[in-house]
C-alpha cells in the first residue's frame, strides 16, 4: 500500500509523462533497456522481463518489480498496471482482483530478469487473465501471440 502510495505521489507530479516515464517509475527500471513478453496458455499466462544488457543492477530491478508484482497480484491489488498504463480500465484487473484466490502467481529468476508463472482452474479468472495478458501486449508492442499456446 505505501508503494502505490509513494507511485501516486511521484506520478501526479508528471501525470501525463510518457508511458516509458511512469513505467520507469512504478516499474523502478528503464523500460528501453528492457524487453516484456507475455504468454497466454490454457491454465494460465506468464509475465517475464530481461534486460537487453549486462548490467546487473536493470537485472536485479526487474526481479525485485516482479516478485512484488506477484505478491501484489496475489493479494488482489492490481494499482501498479493501472498506474503504468494511467488508466482505470486495465481489461481483466477487476474481475482477477475479486477473485485472486482462485489464481496463483509464482515468481522465478530468469537469467537476464524475471518471470511470474500465473495459474487458474477458473474460467473467469482464466478469460479475466487472458484479456489482461492480451492488453499488456498491445500497450508493450511486444509482438507475442494473443492467443493461448502450449506452456
Amino acid at each position: 500500500m505505501l508503494l502505490c502510495l509513494i507511485f501516486t505521489i511521484v506520478l501526479a507530479q508528471n501525470p501525463h509523462g510518457s508511458a516509458h516515464d511512469r513505467g520507469a517509475t512504478v516499474m523502478g527500471f528503464d523500460q528501453t533497456a528492457t524487453r516484456h513478453h507475455f504468454s497466454l496458455f490454457a491454465d494460465g499466462g506468464a509475465i517475464a522481463v530481461d534486460t537487453n544488457t549486462k548490467d546487473t543492477k536493470e537485472r536485479d530491478a526487474i526481479r525485485a518489480h516482479l516478485s512484488h508484482i506477484a505478491v501484489m497480484f496475489g493479494t488482489g491489488n492490481f494499482d501498479a498496471p493501472m498506474l503504468v498504463h494511467d488508466t482505470k480500465d486495465v481489461p481483466g484487473i477487476a474481475v482477477l482482483g475479486e477473485r485472486h484466490g482462485a489464481v496463483t502467481y509464482r515468481y522465478a529468476d530468469t537469467p537476464a530478469g524475471g518471470r511470474i508463472d500465473i495459474v487458474t482452474t477458473d474460467p473467469a479468472a482464466l478469460s479475466a487473465l487472458h484479456d489482461f495478458l492480451r492488453y499488456q501486449i498491445r500497450e508493450h508492442k511486444t509482438g507475442d501471440a494473443v492467443t493461448v499456446t502450449p506452456r
